[in-house]
């Protein structure tokens, strides 16, 4: 057996004010839990992907880690029931002088349970066939009472377009999903934001699998419509959008670049205006996550702030040819893009911008 390794925790009057608190000795990260008159410790850090454990929460007998909720008996270390041998070190301690001590050297070892990883971070790699295309609708709407959606017709016109030339096409309408809304993993922390998304690795129900699918690993094109809701891209857009973060973060995190040679183009309709500001806001966010625009990325149509005529704005999408044209346009130069992107190879990530300049692979946040 190792030589014991003392270290004074604190005054045991001042410990015992908190239930559950992170501590750090010389490296080690501890939970300190004061439950029932007694101290107990265990590691402070999850075995899921390193979450505080000493900053989580007290659920009976289980510390519940803050990032994704796993959970470790308060005194033996152990999973919750059924994931026993997914368990986390445990400390001794003693009392002396008023002072609570740990021995650093006392720790049980840490047992990891095997969890086949999740589908999607397979490599990313693209099989051979013709060029492939995924249309993403965020318009919203009543399932089971549809209307016309302007960007929706124009999106189904270019996927039409593409299929004429040959091209695989693939419609997600996100309405018809249902995928909960980010719930700030990452506000938490860089490192509990994870690829693919916590919620999807927790939540088998939750269908925005399917997208993260489509955009990562088949599609070489994606194009996004969008109607203009009150000057803005559409509230399911955004929904959606916030639960991308976990593909920009791994940049951040693992220096992992999901989203390399892929194009994004989007269409843009609504009886307002504000086509630029939509616009500005889809081609930033979406080359922020690796994605290349061609030239002209964006079709639009907007009657206007003082023409807010819907039926006639209805009516002109659907019997406009120029719209019709440009939507296949659209296509042809993402598809231009696309190839000569597809004869060259995927090239390592060399520079950092904003937030990837902060390398979390080798400095964890503090």
């Amino acid at each position: 057996m190792s030589q014991p390794q003392w270290h004074k925790l604190g005054p045991v009057e001042l410990l015992k004010e908190k239930p559950l608190q992170q501590l750090e000795i010389h490296r080690t990260k501890l939970a300190l839990i004061f439950k029932d008159n007694e101290f107990t410790a265990i590691s402070g850090v999850c075995n899921h992907v390193g979450g505080p454990l000493g900053n989580g929460t007290l659920e009976g007998d289980y510390v519940v880690c803050p990032w994704h909720y796993y959970k470790f008996h308060y005194r033996t270390g152990l999973g919750e029931p059924g994931y026993e041998a997914d368990r986390v070190p445990v400390y001794s301690l003693k009392i002396e002088n008023d002072d609570l001590w740990v021995d650093l050297a006392s720790a049980t070892p840490r047992g990891r349970l095997h969890h086949d990883p999740h589908p999607l971070t397979r490599p990313v790699v693209r099989e051979p066939g013709p060029l492939r295309i995924v249309g993403i609708s965020t318009t919203v709407m009543d399932n089971a009472h549809p209307r016309l959606s302007t960007s929706e017709l124009l999106l189904q016109e270019a996927l039409s377009h593409a299929q004429r030339k040959g091209y695989e096409t693939r419609l997600q309408k996100i309405r018809e999903l249902k995928f909960r809304h980010c719930e700030g993993f990452y506000s938490k922390s860089a490192h509990a934001c994870t690829w693919p998304c916590s919620i999807t690795q927790m939540d088998p129900d939750d269908q925005l699998d399917r997208v993260y699918e489509d955009l990562i690993h088949w599609a070489d094109v994606m194009i996004v419509a969008t109607p203009i809701r009150w000057g803005s891209a559409s509230s399911l857009y955004y929904k959606m959008a916030e639960r991308f973060n976990c593909i920009q973060n791994q940049i951040t995190t693992h220096n992992n670049q999901l989203v390399r040679n892929k194009v994004a183009g989007f269409i843009i309709t609504g009886g307002q205006d504000n086509v630029q500001a939509v616009a500005g806001h889809l081609m930033g966010f979406f080359s922020e996550l690796g994605y290349h625009l061609p030239p002209f990325p964006f079709i639009a149509h907007s009657l206007g702030w003082s023409s807010e005529n819907m039926e006639h704005n209805m009516r002109y999408v659907q019997h406009s040819r120029a719209l019709s044209e440009a939507a296949q346009e659209l296509v042809d130069r993402c598809a231009e893009l696309s190839c000569a992107l597809l004869e060259t190879s995927a090239h390592v990530l060399q520079h950092r911008a904003g937030r990837k300049a902060f390398n979390a692979s080798k400095h964890r946040d503090r």
